[in-house]
């Protein structure tokens, strides 16, 4: 048997006569679970004593006694009085930010008790276009997990004025995706909320795309909340925003029919705050979800996935049964998916974690998908097929030429002297930026760094089409205190080549190494070069996610010995090319700011 046959989720209608039959005791459980303390996210109570019978895929039974169904064929689990919960669902994730694919992403999240997400391929669809969403929604077809994916509505994230993506989406596409099946089921999340707000045509029709194919559309706002923008964004029929910093940004959506995603990514440390919505200001948590965003494979092997983010959440005040919910029923309601996944209810599907010790702890020993055992004490119990990449995916970076040192210098429109410049302020543990205004030396007519200057070089150069688009600008507070480099393709969101450093010569070098590899991370020094090959799409790796996140974990290492302290500084330095997150970003066409009225073009150098 195949493990996609094996993992099968049939349709409830489908399955209403043997689950009916198993409840009154005339067909045989295939599983049950007794003594287990129960949490109930329906009623938001514990229950004492439950037993739990399974029927193929779906659960048939929740009660006290299950002895009329327990047959010689029955597989019994006894959960010795351990709390057992409905399997977390991260409401919000981009799986390629973890730089691994579907299949080792199964592998890494599973034994932490995440059985199912709501997933936005936008990276690589940003790369690779249609074809790309569909490679990752078949592969994760043939996991355990229950993998909902997103149609990419911002491909590219603003317009071909603003940035080279790899293809582009619009309204067409995004109903095309609708008909691959129920499990594609959502908009991804809308970033170009200026578009949305202004009534531009595209967006507009992306979202009328995705209502009339029955589905959700996802949300990304980043303005400060007020009363007419968000009611615009709000009215155009999106439900959902995971850009929530703050308790106001909270409550501002929630108010107004959305459902608020908190967000605890590896360096995005957002429910501390924005869960005082709930723990300060008493808002209802109906609407509340907890998600992670992005998180790097090491922070899965060191933190955990979904299990972390709500153990969190219980850390900052929330009642433990309450923070459950969020990472459960109030994500599978908010996909329109309750009835499948989210509860440990009759006629749902058996996505089941056992925990043991305190609630609060979150410690999960046993993970149940789809009615099979598929982990035990932190380890798959079940061996996942290799997926199979077509050529295209793995030969994505298409630079015109090499890269030299001369491609970073920035030309000034004085010989010497000193100038106002704007550089990219990078802020630890967030998503946005800064304006930083800095003071730069010029000689000889262009920007002379010191590495004692404590500024870097930015340079985004595009990879996709061989247009030699290149743009090279200034970012502060990256932290490196002696000559380095590092050069990526996981770039958000078009993913083009990125290159950061004090030292053109080793920006070259970084270049290059991640040319040669058709994808990846190198960190350069004067004496040493530390990789991360990331062959499919220049996103993801297909080895094993313990082998990649050790050397994600090099990588990191690489750049505190380099100075760049940051947590988890990558996934930080990731986000700079993303023109739609504020204030200061760059793309391969330019330098961009974040306006009240949208994004606009600035110049390198203020003008005095």
């Amino acid at each position: 048997m195949s493990t996609s046959q094996l993992f099968a989720r049939p349709q409830l209608a489908d399955c209403v006569p043997d689950l009916v039959a198993t409840a009154r005791g005339d067909k045989k459980a295939t599983l049950v679970i007794k003594n287990a303390k129960l949490v109930n996210v329906c009623s938001g109570e514990i229950q004492d004593g439950i037993s739990i019978g399974v029927q193929g895929s779906r659960i048939a039974f929740v009660g006290v006694d299950p002895s009329h169904m327990i047959g010689t064929d029955t597989k019994i689990i006894d959960a010795a009085g351990r709390y057992v919960a409905p399997g977390l669902l991260d409401g919000h994730c981009h799986i390629e930010s973890s730089q691994i694919t579907p299949t080792q992403f199964a592998r890494a999240v599973l034994p932490k008790g995440t059985t199912g997400g709501f997933f936005d391929a936008h990276e690589i669809t940003n790369v690779l276009g249609l074809p790309g969403l569909r490679l990752m929604l078949d592969e994760a077809r043939q996991t355990p997990l229950a993998a909902y994916m997103q149609v990419a509505s911002c491909v590219p994230s603003t317009g071909p004025d603003m940035e080279t993506a790899g293809a582009e989406i619009g309204p067409a596409e995004v109903a095309e995706a609708f008909t691959w099946g129920p499990d594609m089921i959502a908009l991804g999340e809308v970033m170009n909320f200026p578009g949305v707000v202004f009534g531009d045509e595209k967006m507009i029709g992306e979202i009328q795309a995705t209502l009339r194919a029955g589905r959700v559309a996802d949300g990304h706002y980043t303005w400060p909340v007020d009363d007419w923008r968000i009611s615009a964004y709000a009215a155009s029929g999106i439900t959902g925003c995971h850009e929530s910093v703050n308790a106001e940004d909270v409550i501002e959506r929630v108010r107004r029919g959305m459902y608020a995603k908190m967000r605890r990514g590896s360096a995005w440390h957002d429910v501390a705050e924005s869960i005082k919505a709930h723990t300060d200001y008493g808002i209802d948590t109906r609407r509340m979800m907890l998600v992670t965003d992005d998180r790097s494979p090491e922070s899965l092997v060191d933190e955990g996935h979904m299990d972390f983010v709500v153990r969190h959440a219980i850390s900052q005040g929330v009642r433990p049964v309450t923070a459950f919910q969020m990472a459960t029923i109030n994500t599978a309601e908010r996909f329109g998916v309750a009835r499948d996944v989210g509860t440990i209810t009759p006629a749902s599907i058996a996505d089941i974690i056992i925990l043991d010790g305190n609630l609060a702890d979150v410690n999960v020993v046993m993970t149940i998908a789809a009615g099979q055992v598929v982990a035990e004490n932190g380890k798959m119990t079940v061996e996942l097929p290799e997926f199979e990449y077509p050529q295209e995916a793995i030969n994505s970076v298409h630079l015109t030429r090499t890269v030299i040192e001369q491609d970073f210098v920035i030309e000034a429109p004085i010989q010497s002297g000193e100038l106002t410049a704007r550089a990219i302020g990078v802020r630890e543990n967030h998503v946005d930026t800064t304006e930083d205004l800095v003071f730069v030396r010029i000689e000889n007519g262009q920007v002379a760094l010191k590495v004692e200057d404590g500024i870097s070089k930015l340079a985004v150069i595009e990879r996709h089409k061989g247009t030699g688009n290149k743009t090279v600008g200034l970012v502060s507070r990256v932290g490196f205190n002696v000559p380095a480099a590092i050069a990526t393709t996981v770039a958000h969101d078009c993913h083009n080549v990125m290159i950061i450093g004090n030292s053109d010569a080793l920006m070259a070098k970084a270049a290059n190494t991640v040319a040669e590899m058709q994808g990846g991370i190198a960190v350069v020094t004067e004496d040493k070069i530390v990789k991360l090959p990331l062959p499919v799409a220049g996103l993801m790796s297909n080895a094993p996610f313990e082998q990649v996140a050790e050397q994600s974990r090099a990588v990191s290492q690489a750049l505190y010995q380099a100075g760049c302290t940051m947590n988890y500084a990558f996934m930080t330095l990731s986000l700079l090319a993303l023109v739609v997150i504020p204030e200061l970003r760059i793309s391969d066409l330019g330098l961009f700011k974040m306006t009240e009225q949208g994004f606009v073009k600035v110049p390198l150098f203020v003008e005095e």
